[in-house]
């Protein structure tokens, strides 16, 4: 079974059209500045001096300015432009990520029809998450052929309901919306047909730049004038929970600037906030951690994948459940920052699922 990458870059052309990429020098950036030093970042990228320093000085001719500069007292740092070339590099990975991976998964998929014995794949819709991209990297692991396309969770659910995937994942918040959020889904779901599978507990939250220099403290200040905001895509269930949570607090979510904008997965949106294109962003935890955001949580939800019921006791999905409930997937997912694996792998009633344990 082949395995296909689909990565993002970045490529630099000068006036006379002389082309770079900068795919290899956004890595030694990096370690510039983690190490201080470029001595001592070529050695963490496995590249001679005089190739790191051939490198750097090819992107700035193309750039028409340095990447590096020096401090006395702190040796090799990023300029001002190596660090917007690092944003830059790491915005576009992480805006397109998710749908390059799905990309990715769907061409191998296709290849290998041709390639290899007939397989049955793990056909996966889902709503974005980290416990997701958790599960397909464990399945992989595993070989067990997998085929994801990242959607929103109604998207995801009406495909379940026409047969087109295997699970459906899609969230629902703990308290006082969980009603309304989950009539969204019931309408595409049958009790007698389909089960849920828990996946994690997770919380979502807001992104601010480090430090909150806007002082913002809650959903209210969205409000403000001064505040711009970056949001989920309509029919993601994000988007849904911030307009069910803006009216109950009476702001009219078409009154929040920025609320029209569109971005298909967390990451995208704590990298925008990273990047400084928009001041607040909402999501779930890691993508704040990873950014190297602040982050106060409004609500904890649950995760689910909805399923076939006579089809639990069989593969693939038995294999499936079999790798949620096993220990080192519990424990990868546990280190996630705000999420909550203690249901991993359980199967809920439909009715039961949606209404919560406790909500």
């Amino acid at each position: 079974m082949i395995k296909i990458e689909c990565r993002a870059q970045l490529v630099v052309r000068d006036a006379d059209g002389r082309e770079a990429s900068l795919t290899d020098v956004v890595p030694l950036l990096a370690f510039v500045d983690e190490a201080g030093s470029i001595a001592q970042a070529a050695t963490l990228k496995g590249l001679s001096y005089r190739h790191a320093w051939g490198l750097l000085r090819s992107i700035e001719e193309r750039l028409g300015g340095p990447l590096i500069a020096k401090e006395r007292g702190r040796g090799s740092v990023l300029s001002e432009l190596g660090q917007a070339v690092l944003r830059s590099q790491r915005l576009c990975g992480e805006r397109l990520g998710g749908n390059m991976q799905a990309l990715a998964s769907e061409v191998a998929s296709d290849l290998n029809r041709w390639l290899a014995p007939p397989a049955d794949d793990v056909r996966i819709h889902a709503s974005h998450g980290y416990a997701v991209a958790t599960l397909v990297t464990a399945l992989v692991a595993n070989d067990v052929p997998v085929d994801i396309k990242y959607r929103d969770s109604a998207e995801a659910v009406t495909a379940l309901a026409r047969g087109e995937c295997d699970l459906a994942g899609f969230h629902v918040p703990r308290g006082e919306f969980r009603t309304a959020c989950a009539d969204t889904y019931r309408r595409w779901l049958d009790p007698q047909r389909h089960v849920l599978i828990h996946l994690t507990r997770r919380k979502q939250g807001l992104f601010l730049a480090r430090g909150n220099p806007k002082r913002i403290g809650g959903l209210g200040d969205l409000s403000r004038d001064d505040i711009r905001f970056v949001n989920r895509q309509p029919g993601s269930g994000t988007r849904l929970l911030l307009d069910l949570a803006l009216r109950r607090i009476g702001i009219d979510p078409d009154r929040v600037n920025g609320y029209a904008s569109a971005e298909l997965t967390h990451s995208a949106i704590a990298a925008f906030v990273a990047s400084g294109m928009a001041d607040v962003g909402f999501g779930v935890e890691p993508a704040a951690h990873h950014f190297g955001l602040d982050f106060i949580p409004v609500v904890d939800e649950d995760y689910y994948f909805a399923c076939d019921r006579t089809r639990l006791q069989r593969p693939p999905l038995a294999t499936v459940i079999d790798l949620l409930r096993g220990e080192p997937f519990v424990s990868s997912v546990a280190r996630l920052a705000g999420y909550d694996p203690v249901e991993c792998g359980k199967v809920f009633d439909l009715d039961a699922g949606l209404r919560g344990t406790d909500a």
